[in-house]
């Protein structure tokens, strides 16, 4: 299908004003404008973090780390991701650039930490994706199972060549729908999304009215929201770690910035609603489920390391009953599937970006004429995604699962470059107001700094080879080597981009600035 090039004719830059009245320098793509408003793009943004899926995944190991400090975990990870926040709607309102994190590095640091950045946020992407293509896969048959009551139709997600299948059609099917449009994303969200709310609250108030009827059953107590609590801050650092992967996710709003109305300030202000009304989701469920099944390792305990990977298998029926405890199963799959559609969104318009800048191939610089939508590189990720998800499948489950451990340090990678960037592109700003310093300056500054301090120690962590799948490469945990394996395949990348693109990484394309004193809001 013809596609139309994004990049502008050489030797022509087209240029953007950004809200404030400054040039921004960045070049126009061809995006579909004016599609998403303020609660499509929360909903896009609570989609990508997928929290009921998030949610029976996470509870478990959790509780496993530090006990009765489940919500205070929660609670600490929703900080960091708070603060990030703040540096992203102040960027965007800035410099409205569909590239995000890679444009604004490169425009606060120059090309090379710009392009690692954007690296660093593109691989975490595509490994989210093949993660959640199979858990959609095993909750769809796991689904199919309850309601049909065959145990052999749920048995048939243990079969390697029928799971390959299903979640190969999964990730066709979502790179479909994110071909399409922007618009046809929105409205299959609000209905995935607010699926996911209902039987998420109907669960959590069912879990509490019941509380104190099965053994281990607890009564509230506000310690459990005291982080200093914890045991030893190894405990606490592997927690936080946990907790900081369930919010991942929510900055696919400012993705869609090009495509939203009001570009300048509706992504930013739909990325803090759609954080606030995560952290709500997350602390409600885990304040319902410790009351309800305690944190024991026997029976229905959350500690219980027979259900710990799967909380809402475990629940669903003696908190829902057999009947609505099937809607519990739907809303997992619900959860993962919309995720699912919804992470194409930062992976291929962050490429479209940096293509359109010259940092990647100009293939990837191509929007459809008609959905206004970076075809060619949702294709590829789509393609990308199976064959990763595939081979790493058929070759070793263990190297599959340790990737997906490494997640957490590509994750911290560009939320904290993000985070910083943002300090530093406006340091000529900060003594305007305290609002400026607060806002640009302190608050960013201070959630980079919890971000890269939770990097070093998972860098620390994973040299164990216990970390993980138990795994090790001569000696070396695996995850430690994947994840920096990753990091490494950028900078590989990376220079052969440089031979291929010099005008990129020699700062003519994308500059790096300052802006000069930005107006009051």
């Amino acid at each position: 299908m013809t596609q139309v090039e994004a990049r502008p004719p050489a030797g022509d830059t087209v240029r953007n004003v950004d809200a404030t009245g400054e040039n921004s320098g960045v070049r126009t793509k061809g995006l579909g404008g004016n599609s998403v408003g303020l609660t499509g793009g929360a909903v896009i943004g609570i989609s990508t973090v997928a929290p009921v899926y998030c949610l029976t995944s996470t509870l478990g190991p959790t509780v496993g780390e530090v006990g009765l400090q489940m919500p205070a975990i929660f609670l600490a990870g929703f900080l960091p991701m708070l603060l990030v926040a703040f540096a992203y709607r102040e960027l965007n309102r800035a410099v409205p650039d569909c590239g995000t994190s890679f444009t604004w590095s490169v425009k606060a640091f120059g090309p090379k930490v710009g392009w690692m950045c954007g690296w660093g946020l593109l691989v975490a992407t595509v490994v989210v994706l093949s993660n959640l293509a199979g858990v959609a896969t095993s909750f769809f048959w796991l689904t199919a199972g309850e309601i049909t009551g065959s145990p052999s139709i749920a048995a048939l997600d243990d079969n390697k060549a029928v799971h390959i299948l299903t979640t190969l059609a999964f990730v066709a099917a979502a790179t479909v729908v994110s071909y399409r449009g922007i618009t046809a994303t929105k409205w299959l969200q609000y209905a995935l999304v607010g699926l996911q709310l209902v039987v998420i609250v109907l669960f959590a108030g069912m879990a509490v009215t019941q509380a104190g009827e099965v053994a281990g059953s607890l009564s509230f107590s506000w310690s459990w929201m005291d982080p200093f609590a914890v045991d030893s801050f190894a405990a606490f650092t592997a927690g936080l770690s946990l907790s900081i992967f369930i919010y991942w996710g929510w900055d696919t709003c400012l993705s869609v910035n090009e495509e939203s109305v009001g570009s300048a300030r509706t992504p930013g202000r739909a990325a803090l609603l759609a954080i606030v009304v995560i952290v709500s989701s997350y602390l409600m469920v885990a304040v319902a489920v410790q009351m309800y099944a305690g944190v024991g390792a026997e029976g229905l305990g959350l500690g219980n390391p027979e259900t710990s990977d799967n909380v809402f298998a475990a629940l669903a029926a003696p908190i829902m009953g057999s009947g609505l405890g099937i809607l519990l199963f739907v809303a997992v799959l619900a959860s993962a599937a919309a995720s699912l559609q919804t992470t194409f969104i930062p992976v291929a318009r962050t490429a479209l970006a940096m293509s359109t800048y010259e940092a990647f191939p100009p293939a990837f610089s191509k929007v459809h004429p008609v959905h206004k939508t970076p075809g060619r590189a949702t294709v590829v990720a789509g393609v990308a995604t199976g064959v990763f998800y595939s081979v790493m499948t058929l070759v070793s489950e263990n190297v599959l699962v340790d990737t997906i451990y490494a997640l957490g340090l590509m994750i911290c990678f560009y939320y904290s470059i993000t985070a910083f960037a943002c300090v530093w592109f406006f340091r000529r700003d900060l003594t305007r107001s305290v609002r400026h310093l607060f806002v640009r300056g302190i608050l960013p500054g201070l959630g980079g700094l919890m971000l890269t301090a939770v990097f070093v120690q998972t860098l620390t962590d994973m040299w164990d080879p216990a970390y993980g799948s138990g795994s090790s490469v001569l000696g070396v945990g695996s995850v430690f080597v994947i994840g920096i394996g990753l990091l490494l395949a950028g900078v590989v990348l990376m220079a052969v981009m440089h031979r291929r693109s010099p005008a990129f990484f020699r700062g003519e394309v994308l500059t790096k600035e300052t802006p000069a004193l930005l107006a009051e809001d």
